[in-house]
């Protein structure tokens, strides 16, 4: 049986250090937006809930910059690496969406 490689019909292979660091940092993020849901609940001044929101979106882009790093130094180079220089196209578009 061959080894799967990263990227594989569209299966990422990341660490487990890498998983548990994006799985603890998602589970602070879903602690952030549970609060915000609190907070409208009781009334909480605006701009309060604003300033929340802004931290679970920094804390969100910091998962996607952390995600995107790895996916560059891995699955995208060694895409290339094997001549789909397509795989070029596909990060380009996903970079798009991620400064939007």
């Amino acid at each position: 049986m061959e080894d799967k490689k990263c990227c594989d019909m569209k299966n990422a292979h990341h660490s487990e250090e890498l998983k548990k660091k994006l799985k603890s940092r998602l589970n602070r993020i879903e602690g952030q937006v549970k609060a915000i849901h609190r907070m409208i609940d009781e009334d909480i001044y605006c701009d309060d809930v604003l300033n929340q929101i802004s931290s679970a979106k920094s804390a969100l882009n910091g998962v996607g910059k952390s995600l995107l790093e790895a996916h560059m130094k891995s699955c995208v180079v060694e895409q290339i690496k094997e001549g789909r220089e397509e795989v070029v196209d596909e990060f380009l578009y996903t970079i798009n969406k991620l400064l939007k």
